[in-house]
């Protein structure tokens, strides 16, 4: 076990553990840390507690002090300074006629670094940049590449719900997210439906992931033969929030549909599936995350109708948005300094 205390760099960022050494910070308190970056200021988020060897990464490095007030007022003069400094960077990029999006800079607290984040479609050779950048403003310059997930993670907005993005607003870390949780939840497969600002499937598919898998192993499969209590049937369609299954039962020449309760449905012995021709709400067969054949044909469809596109063109841009990247921040090429 270790002693330890997590820390915050910045709003929503990811959560670091430090040793606190003689000093006993408590949450909400400000704290200079030793960092691989140098001496950086953070947020006190989780106090003085005891985590196993296996939660953090060796070696475990220490807290220098809790921040005072001239320690404060420097980190808002740096903050400040960056405004300027992404100012005079996006002169420069400009004037190297470099294919990149400036997307945010950054002092360390003790100003020994510079770094400067920026999305790109493709590898981008900034070296005489990063030395016009050093004379500039005599420290060392590091530029780094992110994905668009980082970006809007750093740049904040509004999601599609009205609310401030997750990622900007609380999410510590990026967590994997497929196409088949969005099939999972029977929402529409319309990319501009379950994507977010940052042309990526949606994080909040996520949440509601792990309630969807444990109540769907509950309940009886699509298709399957079960035993309500007006009498057998076949179930055509799941209520996976209502916890209520839908079942079609025999009705002299015709055929009932029937909403029931979970608790009030039982498997058949046999547990076999219906002969009668498999429902068009029958669930499909499971494929790999993010494999585009789980799109249903009538959501692919409208989605193509909407925009005016084809079938082929609406199934590349499904295949766009589920394709996940990498979500740590990327160091590209080399750094300079004066």
């Amino acid at each position: 076990m270790a002693t330890v205390i997590g820390v915050r760099f910045r709003n929503a960022g990811k959560l670091y553990y430090f040793d606190p050494g003689q000093w006993w910070p408590t949450a909400g308190d400000a704290v200079i840390v030793e960092t691989v970056r140098g001496m950086e200021f953070g947020e006190v988020v989780t106090g003085v507690k005891e985590v196993s060897d296996d939660a953090i990464t060796p070696p475990l490095k220490k807290v220098i002090r809790v921040a005072t007030a001239e320690d404060a007022q420097h980190q808002a003069e740096n903050r400040a300074r960056e405004k300027d400094a992404m100012a005079q960077c996006l002169k420069k990029i400009t004037e190297h006629k470099l294919q990149m999006k400036l997307v945010g800079c950054e002092y360390t607290f003790d100003n020994s670094k510079l770094l400067f984040y920026f999305t790109s479609d493709k590898r981008v050779d900034f070296r005489a940049l990063v030395k016009d950048l050093a004379s500039l403003f005599h420290t060392r310059i590091e530029l780094r590449q992110i994905g668009v997930r980082d970006e809007a993670k750093m740049m904040g907005g509004l999601g599609l719900c009205g609310r401030p993005v997750c990622c900007g607003a609380f999410l510590g870390d990026f967590q994997p997210v497929s196409i088949k949780m969005a099939k999972e939840q029977n929402l529409s497969l319309n990319p501009t439906k379950i994507s977010g600002v940052c042309g990526r499937l949606m994080c909040c598919l996520k949440y509601e992931e792990d309630h969807y898998e444990a109540t769907r192993r509950r309940m009886p499969r699509i298709g399957r033969d079960v035993v309500t209590p007006d009498g057998v049937g076949t179930v055509v369609d799941l209520n996976i929030l209502k916890e209520t299954v839908r079942v079609r039962i025999p009705k002299g020449d015709s055929y009932e549909q029937k909403d029931y309760p979970l608790e009030s449905v039982q498997r058949t012995q046999n547990g076999q599936r219906s002969a009668e021709k498999k429902p068009e709400t029958a669930e499909a067969e499971q494929l790999p995350d993010g494999a585009v054949a789980e799109t249903d044909e009538e959501s692919l469809k409208e989605f193509a109708l909407d925009e005016g596109i084809s079938e082929e063109e609406a199934r590349a841009e499904i295949e766009e948005i589920a394709q996940d990247e990498p979500e740590e921040m990327i160091d590209v090429e080399d750094e300079g300094e004066e």
